[in-house]
């Protein structure tokens, strides 16, 4: 039997949780998979799942038999790309995960730069607003919005963001302009769930936090499109200073409450330790991050410097 393949076969059971995600992942017939993990087994003489209707449990032999082969493939796959010279020049398939707008907006023209550059690498970027696993996915670097959680992941930091509450001329004309957090209860708000309660918005000046009820009369899926229903009047809207920026600056929309503005956020490359960094991913980190902390730092973060404001 191919043992390098058994392993592999393993390493996907254990990951995905059972064998037919297991069969989808590999892109093999059930039966082969199921057939495949139990010559391995009797190959070895132990169990290494415990079955049961719903999932397949590693056995004790089983998790040390999987950490154990995580360990060969990885050395096996750093041999190849040694050997086909991925560490030493910049090529192949190069894979980047973001938030869709950050990305777009911001990445994307610096990529299209980078592929001008190396030729020989290839970029998949993946845009999802959720935070992905990279050893899952397989994915090699992500940009990622926040503080990070303790883990192995190596992160180097790349600037930091705003969160800005705003609304158009328009809108304000009609309603006023709220001068506090507690002005909100008379306005419209809009909200995008993963940052702001559409039912209460959080606030911070100095020391103080503020906890005020909205009401959201009208709640987005996406932050791109509260910050449309905001261009449009609907009502009062916060978002990331990368989004609103370029709106701000045309007048499309008002900065609120900027001196209750919470701190901001850190932007930061993630990826994977490993003992050999590949040349495609050096050569991405070394041209995007200057370009990147540039383009972050000229943001005017829909902040109003106190000498301009009205």
């Amino acid at each position: 039997m191919d043992r390098l393949e058994g392993m592999s076969i393993v390493l996907a059971v254990a990951e995905a949780g059972s064998l037919s995600a297991a069969a989808r992942r590999q892109k093999m017939p059930l039966a082969t998979v199921s057939r495949k993990v139990s010559e391995l087994e009797a190959h070895l003489r132990t169990k290494l799942f415990n079955r049961s209707s719903r999932a397949l449990v590693p056995t004790d032999a089983g998790l040390s038999y999987i950490a154990a082969a995580k360990r060969i493939l990885a050395d096996i796959t750093e041999a190849e790309r040694a050997a086909s010279g991925e560490y030493t020049t910049p090529r192949g398939d190069l894979s980047v995960s973001t938030l869709v707008a950050l990305g777009r907006l911001c990445l994307q023209p610096i990529l299209a730069e980078f592929l001008v550059t190396f030729p020989e690498v290839d970029v998949q970027l993946n845009l999802q607003d959720r935070t992905v696993n990279l050893m899952e996915e397989h994915i090699d670097v992500a940009l990622r919005v926040g503080d990070l959680a303790d883990s192995s992941l190596i992160a180097v930091r790349v600037g930091e963001i705003y969160r800005v509450a705003c609304a158009s001329p328009g809108y304000l004309k009609s309603r006023g302009t709220p001068k506090s957090p507690d002005d909100l209860s008379a306005h419209d708000c809009i909200s995008y769930s993963p940052m702001q309660s559409p039912t209460t918005w959080r606030f911070k000046r100095d020391q103080t936090e503020y906890v005020v009820p909205v009401r959201s009369r009208f709640v987005a899926s996406n932050l791109e499109s509260a910050c449309d229903a905001a261009r449009a009047g609907i009502g009062i809207t916060v978002a990331f200073s990368y989004l609103v920026a370029e709106s701000i600056k045309s007048r499309q929309l008002v900065p609120l409450l900027q001196d209750f503005q919470p701190p901001p956020q850190p932007v930061s490359f993630v990826y994977s330790p490993n003992r050999f960094m590949p040349a495609k991913l050096r050569a991405f980190l070394d041209f995007a991050l200057p370009r990147l902390r540039t383009r972050l730092a000229d943001l005017p973060n829909g902040v109003v410097p106190r000498k301009q404001r009205p």
